[in-house]
């Protein structure tokens, strides 16, 4: 036993070696192994919707869920161990971007083994209990440390640069659109990717529909959901075409899930938006540095967005809705709240990042960084 905890003492003991990056490959298959661990909440997402009839832990959908689980910690377990072999110690074994991940590693089971004692004790949720039960909002925090691994070793990764290609960022937007998916989860109550064309349609025909408030409610809080990763990925680097693209496609993952895809000319809706992101990025070139163009952007695309929304909606509902005001005030509402919401990720222009990561206010002498700092090399 003193042989035991010697060897654990020495192991923690840091080493002092500057901590490394894993290759892009690497965090490829972290994010991979991450969209196993996603679909499987997205399936078992989907049967708590629709099987009332559940009544135990162990069921095919936690069992994809938690190999998910298994697969993807045991991936990251192994950077460390790697460079544990190598020589490293502490922190020196955990590559950067990792270490956030790994302290969620035995969270994320401690949490799982708490879920199940809930379940066992006080029964399977079915309905919106489902969203506020303390075991998964422990499992869903925990799982978006781990998820969003490949964005945070990408984040200041000396290869990647202010202007990366989609398949070196590819990773990184793999992982934000999952986490953006996990939100979108548990804020299912106010989602409005979950409305069918022709309930908009008819929400939006009467001031008197008590439907009109939970839609608007609904547009608002998806609206920030889905801009703000994008808004904070623009901050960070020059996107590459696709990106926005990429993360709205998996971003309609989860709530097509829940609604068995019933809703599809919906999702195509914000699939198309992904598109017109891309456009307005290669049009205004927004970045850190391009504050002007960096708020337009945000208030832009927030308001094709939802323009899409409602014509698609039209379209595939049988016609516009019958309150002018309601369908065209809401995406010029949309647009005003991504403007606050660009205003509120970048109040002030910065210059490029240096090889540190650092960058200097335009406006003033503080040096600050461009969006996460080196605590976030985790």
């Amino acid at each position: 036993m003193a042989l035991a905890d010697a060897g654990i003492r020495r192991l923690l003991v840091d080493s002092g070696e500057p901590r490394s990056w894993v290759s892009p490959r690497t965090d490829l298959v972290t994010a991979l192994l991450g969209v196993w661990f996603g679909v499987g909440l997205m399936i078992d997402a989907w049967a708590h919707t629709n099987l009332a009839e559940l009544e135990t832990f162990f069921t095919p959908w936690h069992a994809v869920f938690y190999s998910g689980f298994a697969v993807v910690s045991g991936w990251i377990l192994w950077q460390v161990w790697r460079n544990v072999r190598a020589g490293r110690q502490g922190l020196a074994a955990v590559p950067t971007g990792y270490l956030a991940g790994l302290v969620a590693v035995p969270a994320f089971a401690a949490f799982g083994f708490a879920d199940m004692m809930w379940h066992t004790i006080l029964g399977i949720e079915t309905s919106l209990d489902i969203l506020f039960s303390p075991s998964h909002l422990g499992l869903v925090v925990t799982m978006l440390l781990i998820i969003t691994t490949p964005l945070r070793s990408a984040w200041n990764a000396p290869d990647v640069g202010t202007r990366p290609t989609l398949g070196r960022l590819l990773p990184a937007l793999i992982g934000l659109a999952f986490a953006t998916t996990l939100v979108s989860l548990f804020l299912s109550y106010g989602d409005a990717m979950q409305y069918r064309a022709a309930r908009i349609v008819e929400a939006f025909s009467s001031v008197e529909d008590p439907g009109a408030d939970r839609l608007a409610l609904a547009m608002v809080i998806t609206n920030v959901v889905l801009l703000s990763p994008v808004l904070l990925l623009v901050r960070r680097w020059a996107l590459p075409f696709g990106s926005v693209t990429v993360m709205y496609t998996i971003a309609v993952l989860m709530p097509g899930a829940q609604t068995e895809f019933q809703n599809v000319s919906v999702l195509l809706s914000f699939v198309a938006a992904g598109l017109a992101g891309d456009l307005l990025i290669l049009w205004l070139r927004p970045s850190g540095q391009r504050r002007g163009a960096y708020w337009a952007f945000a208030g832009l695309s927030a308001f094709a967005t939802w323009t899409l929304y409602i014509v698609i909606a039209s379209i595939a509902g049988g016609g516009l809705p019958a309150v002018p005001e309601l369908w065209t005030g809401a995406p010029i509402i949309a647009g005003l709240i991504g403007l606050a919401l660009g205003a509120l990720f970048l109040p002030n222009a910065v210059a490029a990042p240096g090889p540190s990561g650092e960058a200097s206010v335009v406006a003033g002498e503080e040096k600050v960084a461009p969006g996460v700092g080196d605590a976030e090399r985790a």
